[in-house]
């Protein structure tokens, strides 16, 4: 019995004899069940942008949006598309990285869906024009604040690891980076000369209490949802920034008791990260030091290119990208490794949607796809079936539909 029949049940019918002095009522009830009808609907009917970009990005955005049609299929999820162009082919196209209809369409849309960005072709473009200012710009412009970088070490890649395999078994690690603060953004930067007349060049580490606290509530909401571990990692011995860090972490989890909260130096997490990756489950950090612990933690896995992210605001919709770049020297030969794309899916249905059985879903056709020994070029082990991304995507489709 599905969701409006429930509800249309839950009527108690009238008898004839009650049926007339009660008509109005009657009718009130049956327009409130067919609004909370059409409300069910809409609710399962989400608005994606899609975002092919650059390089092997056409190809495996492919494949994400059948395994979403698909999964939408079995979950009774409607998904309606929007496509438009960014980075390198919007420039080729329009002559910018980041047109003013993409960024509104996605700002309209319930969740963006971006595969990869850049190439060797616009290398040599001024750096305000490159493609990857396009990603910039969608950060900015969807106000996202919070980048969720998972590193998951699945058992069937372990040995794929450039760490020991009895290391790295079981590591299941979430970096929650703040994103569109501190030292990438901080003011004043720039060159300039000291008091002996040599040239300097500038930065300003700098973080508000509301930056903190916003990215501080995004961690502790997914530790919550996870193992209930949450890490802060600052370097507050040493930089004042990092004891405001530190003192607004501690003051906003007061709002979270049920989580374990833990502190550690930046310097020591670097190492801890690559000796005993089990001891993490979530962690949160600033911009700089989140960019080298999720680019170490990444490496974990054995493969950056089983690797999905998200960036998240407080509201509105986030974005949804595979770590690795848009390869352009395997782009159009059908190499590319799409899982990491079909994983960046799933974390959209799980974080921006609350479709949690429908993310399941898909983490379990990948892993069955890699348990039948299906790899791409990247990921390819001895004794394993080397395929190309049309070959991934049919394997991955079979064991979706079971």
């Amino acid at each position: 019995m599905n969701a409006s029949q429930n509800m249309t049940s839950a009527i108690k019918p009238f008898s004839s004899s009650s049926f007339s002095s009660s008509s109005s009522r009657f009718a009130k009830k049956r327009t409130d069940v067919k609004a909370a009808a059409k409300t069910f609907a809409e609710a399962k009917n989400y608005n994606l942008t899609l975002l092919p970009g650059d390089g092997i990005g056409p190809e495996i955005m492919r494949v994400a949006k059948d395994v979403l049609n698909e999964v939408g299929r079995k979950h009774a999820i409607k998904f309606t598309y929007e496509e438009r162009l960014v980075g390198g082919a919007a420039i080729d196209a329009f002559g910018t990285p980041l047109p003013e209809d993409t960024l509104e369409c996605c700002k309209r849309s319930d969740a963006v869906l971006l595969a990869a960005i850049g190439g060797y072709k616009w290398d040599t473009l001024a750096a305000n024009m490159r493609p990857e200012r396009g990603l910039l710009g969608l950060r900015a412009g969807m106000e996202v604040f919070a980048n969720l970088r998972p590193a998951v070490v699945l058992p069937q890649l372990a040995d794929a690891s450039s760490l020991k395999k009895h290391i790295v078994s079981g590591t299941d690690i979430m970096v929650v980076r703040e994103l569109t603060g501190g030292i990438y953004f901080g003011e004043p930067k720039g060159f300039g000369t000291n008091k002996k007349g040599e040239k300097i060049g500038f930065n300003t580490m700098v973080y508000s209490e509301p930056e903190v606290d916003r990215i501080a509530k995004v961690a502790f909401e997914i530790a919550r949802k996870r193992k209930g571990r949450l890490c802060s990692v600052d370097k507050a011995n040493v930089l004042e920034v990092s004891q405001l860090w530190r003192e607004r972490v501690i003051e906003t989890h007061k709002g979270y008791k049920d989580v374990e909260l833990s502190h550690m130096y930046i310097d020591n997490c670097a190492m801890q990260v690559i000796r005993d990756p089990k001891q993490f489950d979530t962690i949160v950090t600033g911009n700089i030091f989140g960019d080298i612990i999720s680019d170490a933690a990444s490496m974990l896995t054995g493969s950056i290119g089983m690797l999905p992210s998200a960036a998240v605001g407080s509201s509105g919709p986030g974005l949804y990208e595979p770590v690795h770049g848009s390869a352009p020297d395997i782009a159009g030969q059908d190499k590319a490794n799409p899982l990491a794309q079909v994983l960046s899916a799933a974390m959209l249905l799980r974080y921006q949607f609350g479709e949690e059985e429908a993310a399941k879903s898909i983490e379990a056709a990948v892993n069955a796809t890699l348990d039948q020994g299906f790899r791409t070029g990247d990921i390819m082990q001895e004794g394993m079936k080397l395929v190309g991304c049309t070959a991934m995507q049919e394997a991955l489709m079979k064991n979706l539909s079971k």
